[in-house]
């Protein structure tokens, strides 16, 4: 039998899956370990094993995916039988051998798997399995990236005999914080978290068992803008990039050289590098300082969400004399609770320029920190707008539509239970677009449908490509349904009054009117764009949104407006500002 152990950056782990290995009695066995781009000390680990135990370690340079590591164990695996054992995870006494017998006492049986001591996993682990050699492989990822071991490999093993089950508890399924299947997990992961901590660059297939699937192969085909020319100014980009990574590359048609210093910690909306349409370089996790003054930026552009700012105070006090615009979008109030505080104040007065999502968040901050900072170099701009390509193509055919039929995409922050009754009663439906059903297991979505049985329909997400020609079926669009209670005191104001919500550009590429509480005497941001704008309907309850969503002509009339001036809400309307915002931080330093 040939054990494989798969490990990337889990050194610390594998003693006690070797142990666990050690133990088991009865087929002989040998030891393939592939270590998959790890840069902790593997060897050291490996080294707490007997010295007459024989193992072949094969070391991929760079890691390159579970697929990848499974297929260079099993091309160099030298018996009939591979059994997995991934190297954060435990076998337990016998587990060798129930899957041996197993896979004797069911003739033909190509695949064997015993049982978890956690009943409440969901899907069978790697850590289970053991299956007769064979020419398949699994796939790698240049063809999808998942948690789904189904996906990967198990369906193709599976079609081709008969699987026999240990019937037997033998093995553990550890789980921590640096599985694998967390980087999965929308709840933990997300793409640009497994990004990250894989390094994977390249664009992307990514599809989890629980969440939207995103083909980035689909999202940026085009030809890449033309190399920089070599006096092209440099701009180091800080952080992370939140949604619509790729409004760089209008940057990039501007003649601007992009280096990117990316966060470790991103949570699943916030996009880092290798980014997958290139364009970018990558400054090393370790030594960066030192690759910056080998090859000194012209000014570092810093954004954009709460997670950024010790990176950005932290590169701003090594490198005092170097320009900095800070582009702020989410949320000084994320900052007040992590306990950053005090480096947000901080990197507000050091910055050259400063960029907020809205004038509501300017002003705001301008009241908590005043006269720290010259207004006229903090300024107003949407931090991460979609490229204007996906504003443009054919809308949907509505002439066949019975009834109104509103819809949210993304999380339905403020749709609760009690307002989608409401609206059901009314004859309203919400279409939910990227909403996982994750049944039972989510008392918010039992209760909406219980709520509006007949009212209420989940959908999946839709990707810019598709905005305009699937979300523009709809009459109108939600955004976030949280009143507005300040009565115009910016103190008294929350986050969801100083917000641009990121699903408002996308839901103005399909042209929806969006549905806004009427914020009454109170300071809100979202309810000041889109009134100015003209594409809001306005409400002060969920039956008076009904009342509004019947009004067709008004309906109408908003539906053209937003239509008609949608382009704002694209990259394209900002990109120029922000474009001479950064030379001029350079220049007005000697940077250029």
């Amino acid at each position: 039998m040939t054990v494989l152990v798969p490990v990337f950056d889990q050194a610390e782990f594998l003693p006690q899956a070797l142990g666990g290995l050690l133990a088991q009695r009865g087929p002989s066995w040998e030891l393939v370990v592939v270590d998959d781009g790890s840069t902790d000390d593997l060897a050291a680990a490996l080294r707490t094993l007997p010295a007459e135990v024989p193992v072949r370690v094969l070391r991929h340079p760079e890691n390159r995916g579970l697929g990848a590591a499974c297929n260079t164990g099993l091309d160099a695996a030298q018996a009939d039988v591979i059994a997995y054992l991934p190297a954060d995870d435990v076998w337990f006494d016998g587990h060798l051998a129930a899957l041996v017998d197993a896979l004797d006492r069911q003739p033909g049986a190509i695949l064997a798997h015993g049982e978890l001591d956690d009943p409440t996993v969901d899907a069978q682990q790697l850590v289970q399995l053991a299956h007769r050699r064979t020419e398949l492989r699994w796939r790698t990822r240049a063809d999808v990236e998942s948690d789904d071991l189904g996906l990967l490999f198990l369906d193709d093993l599976r079609a081709a005999g008969p699987v026999a089950p240990t019937g037997r508890v033998s093995c553990r399924w550890v789980r921590h914080p640096g599985q694998r299947s967390r980087t999965f997990d929308p709840a933990e992961g997300g793409l640009n978290v497994f990004r990250r901590r894989y390094r994977a660059a390249g664009p992307l297939r990514f599809a989890p068992r629980h969440g939207a699937a995103v083909d980035e192969q689909l999202l940026y085909p085009d030809p890449l803008p033309p190399a920089p020319a070599p006096d092209a100014p440099h701009v180091l980009l800080v952080g992370e990039l939140a949604y619509n990574p790729d409004r760089l590359l209008l940057l990039a048609e501007r003649n601007v050289r992009m280096t990117g210093l990316w966060i470790d910690d991103p949570l699943g909306f916030m996009s880092v590098g290798p980014l997958p349409f290139g364009r970018v370089a990558e400054l090393p996790r370790t030594g960066w300082l030192d690759a910056l003054r080998r090859d000194p930026p012209d000014v570092a552009y810093c954004l954009l969400n709460w997670r950024t700012i010790p990176l950005a105070l932290a590169l701003a006090e090594a490198l005092p004399s170097l320009p900095l615009v800070w582009h702020f979008k989410e949320a000084p109030q994320r900052s007040l609770d992590r306990g950053d505080w005090p480096l947000l104040a901080r990197l507000w007065r050091r910055a050259d320029h400063v960029l907020l999502a809205s004038r509501e968040e300017r002003d705001w901050l301008e009241l908590a920190l005043p006269g720290q900072r010259d207004p006229a170099a903090t300024g107003v701009m949407d931090g991460d707008l979609p490229r204007g390509r996906w504003f443009t193509g054919p809308v949907a055919d509505r002439t066949d539509r019975d009834g109104v039929h509103t819809v949210c995409v993304g999380r339905p922050v403020g749709l609760t239970p009690a307002v989608l009754a409401e609206l059901a009663a009314a004859d309203v439906h919400v279409h939910l677009h990227g909403v996982r059903d994750a049944g039972p297991a989510d008392p918010w979505l039992v209760a909406a449908r219980a709520a509006a049985p007949r009212h209420l329909h989940l959908h999946p997400a839709v990707a810019p490509p598709c905005w305009r020609r699937e979300l523009s079926r709809y009459d109108a669009g939600w955004l976030h349904v949280v009143p507005a209670v300040n009565g115009g005191d910016l103190r008294r104001a929350t986050w969801d009054d100083l917000n641009l919500p990121a699903r408002l550009p996308t839901l103005a590429a399909a042209g929806l009117p969006v549905l806004v509480p009427d914020p009454g005497a109170s300071v809100n941001a979202v309810a000041r764009t889109t009134g100015e704008a003209g594409v809001a309907v306005r409400f002060s309850s969920p039956g008076d949104a009904a009342e509004r969503l019947r009004d067709l002509d008004a309906l109408a009339a908003t539906r053209a407006a937003m239509d008609a001036g949608r382009s704002a809400w694209a990259f394209e309307s900002a990109v120029d500002d922000l474009h001479r915002i950064l030379l001029a931080t350079a220049d007005r330093q000697g940077r250029r």
